[in-house]
């Protein structure tokens, strides 16, 4: 890339995976490849380009199996099922060979011709680099969904990080030490990536319209993304609930106060049943929510002693001697 230098002590001393999650894109995996061999082949080298089938329901996995047969530096991962974007990347990421991992969508929604900004910056000294979009091409709902996520990150990240967060990203591969024991079937790549530094950084990045297929990513699975991880990984949840039943003891504290003062200075109790109707909803209410958070962390308690996977391969493509086979 032109308008990029990278130190070429650096590129030569690093090699790369890019880990991409592919759910129905059949149309845009070969042009997404064909971008990427340019700028691989110009940024660095060794690199490979890990392709995971997250249960699409199109053409994807027979496309990224001709890929494999065409470059040598593809390898294809086919999921058991759909298990959602983190799950596919996580595995990916546990495939990787090489020293730096970059992620990035199957859309060509996130330009490759970007990927050197990334890793100049990973030069600077940092672990994580996220590729921010100078301007999203998303719809309203989309990007009301990812504001709601990027706030539940600043708990985990610090607020100017967690504005930046994007899947177009590029971190070193020993990050993935900090999680390598991790079995949960919630996952966040973002906040697995917590656990391993603080040194996160980003770069402003172009982000092009979509013009194949349609996002996957609706405002409710970005939501329920959220809520993921706020239970899957915090105990925010829990405190919020603590501070609530703190917050209507005392509420509770002051109609008692407010019902003896005006027995006391009336000598009438008080009136009506609007008034005792609402003090029940509202400690009724409180207590359903209470116990609602309860039960989200009772539930991944449940999935984890089940042992439920992050996600199970059905098959991969192996390289031999400049030949694709399926295993």
């Amino acid at each position: 890339m032109g308008s990029v230098e990278l130190k070429s002590d650096f590129i030569s001393m690093k090699s790369i995976s890019v880990i991409i999650p592919v759910y129905n894109s059949e149309q845009s995996l070969p042009l997404l490849v064909d971008r990427l061999k340019s700028v691989l082949t110009d940024s660095c080298k060794p690199f490979e380009v890990i392709l995971i089938n997250d249960g699409s329901s199109d053409g994807s996995w027979e496309t990224i199996v001709s890929l494999s047969a065409r470059f040598p530096w593809i390898q294809g991962i086919n999921l058991m099922r759909n298990y959602g974007q983190h799950n596919a990347l996580l595995c990916g990421i546990r495939q990787a060979k090489h020293d730096l991992i970059v992620t990035i969508d199957d859309d060509l929604q996130n330009p490759p011709e970007e990927i050197p900004r990334l890793l100049a910056q990973l030069e600077e000294g940092y672990d994580v680099v996220y590729g921010t979009p100078q301007a999203q091409q998303h719809g309203l709902w989309r990007d009301l969904a990812s504001m709601i996520t990027k706030m539940v990150l600043q708990g985990f990240m610090g607020a100017e990080t967690a504005r930046q967060v994007s899947a177009f990203r590029a971190f070193r591969t020993d990050l993935r030490d900090a999680f390598r024991q991790y079995q949960g079937s919630f996952v966040s790549i973002d906040v697995l990536l917590t656990w391993g530094t603080v040194r996160f950084s980003s770069v402003p990045v172009r982000h092009e319209p979509r013009t194949l297929g349609k996002s996957n990513y609706t405002f409710s699975r970005l939501l329920m993304h959220a809520v993921n991880m706020l239970t899957g990984f915090s105990i925010l949840p829990l405190q919020v609930a603590s501070f609530l039943g703190f917050a209507c003891t005392i509420f509770g504290l002051c109609i008692l106060i407010y019902v003896l003062v005006t027995f006391l200075v009336s000598g009438n109790p008080v009136p009506g049943f609007p008034f005792l109707a609402s003090i029940i909803a509202i400690f009724s209410g409180a207590q359903l929510l209470a116990l609602g958070i309860i039960g989200e962390y009772l539930a991944r308690m449940h999935f984890l002693s089940l042992g439920r996977p992050p996600s199970v391969i059905r098959n991969t493509t192996t390289i031999r001697k400049g030949e694709t086979s399926l295993e």
